[in-house]
């Protein structure tokens, strides 16, 4: 679904490596096209697959609602990221009706200290909040 829904993505090979109820991970393989000055990677690659990460958890909740949209994001930049692989971390913090809250950390590959830390809001569409109640995620509220 990630691919389908975000061609981008597929182009840059990322994998799915795990998928949760509210959690993935995901690998995002290095390439020189993702290098910039100063031998690192650059900050769009990195917020790319931080946001798709909130997507997937995103869509890991709620089903193929694939018209939920990004409503803000913060990336905090930590550490100089090598020219390796990076892994996104992802998990759902809140879920309501209308909005989704999450972060991901940003790893480079075989280190175990992030590189980044994203926190992001996405838009939830109509939907069949069913769904959401069956897996013990209706939480009442009206967001």
């Amino acid at each position: 679904m990630i691919r389908e829904g975000v061609p981008l993505i597929g182009n840059l090979g990322v994998a799915v490596e795990s998928i949760g109820a509210g959690t993935v991970r995901l690998r995002l393989p290095y390439t020189g096209d993702m290098v910039r000055p100063g031998g690192t990677i650059t900050g769009p690659a990195m917020f790319g697959l931080a946001d798709v990460a909130l997507w997937g958890a995103v869509m890991s909740l709620i089903g193929r609602v694939e018209l939920a949209v990004t409503t803000s994001a913060t990336i905090n930049f930590l550490r100089k990221p090598p020219p390796v692989a990076l892994i996104a971390d992802c998990r759902i913090l809140k879920l309501g009706k209308r909005l989704a809250y999450g972060e991901v950390l940003l790893f480079s590959e075989g280190d175990p200290e992030p590189v980044a830390h994203v926190t992001g809001t996405y838009s939830i569409p109509p939907h069949d909040p069913v769904k959401l109640a069956v897996l013990g995620y209706h939480d009442g509220e009206t967001e």
